[in-house]
């Protein structure tokens, strides 16, 4: 049987992302102009670059720097960064993660995607959600977003940002 090829990587993580999309609480939230997958994308490069101006990390992300604002001021909103004035350059803001997890940050990390895995899967056994979990797990343990920086360093490859 052969293996995994790149466009079916590609697209499994395309279905893992729409599933965790969906497994996302929302209730009680305002509707927003920026999608959950960039909200996530900007938290995740500040969690690892912390200190960070909202330029930095339009550019590393390949995402418009109106887009990043307003991910910025969703992630604010809901307590998960902080962001205070450059010390040498007082025009700018620098944006870290928050140093607590706020109420919402602590529901998003304790949901579960055991409802939206069983709705992508047409799972009515419990057994079989949960063994996709373990798989699951098992990736998240191993292909950390660290992996993403060793990937760029280590493929000998060019890659243009658009296509991270």
């Amino acid at each position: 049987m052969p293996g995994v090829n790149g466009v079916e990587l590609f697209l499994l993580g395309r279905t893992l992302m729409k599933i965790g999309e969906e497994a996302m609480p929302t209730e009680g939230l305002p509707g927003y102009s920026t999608s959950v997958r960039s909200v996530l994308i900007v938290a995740s490069d500040i969690v690892e670059n912390p200190g960070s101006a909202v330029g930095e990390i339009a550019s590393r992300t390949s995402l418009p720097q109106s887009q990043v604002s307003g991910c910025v001021a969703r992630l604010r909103e809901a307590g998960a960064i902080v962001s205070e004035p450059d010390p040498a350059d007082r025009r700018r803001v620098l944006i870290r993660q928050a140093p607590e997890a706020s109420d919402r940050v602590d529901i998003v990390r304790s949901t579960t995607i055991d409802t939206a895995l069983a709705a992508a899967l047409g799972a009515d056994d419990p057994d079989d959600v949960a063994g996709v979990v373990t798989a699951l797990e098992t990736l998240a343990q191993r292909l950390t977003p660290g992996t993403l920086s060793r990937l760029r360093s280590g493929s000998g490859r060019s890659r243009s940002p658009a296509r991270d």
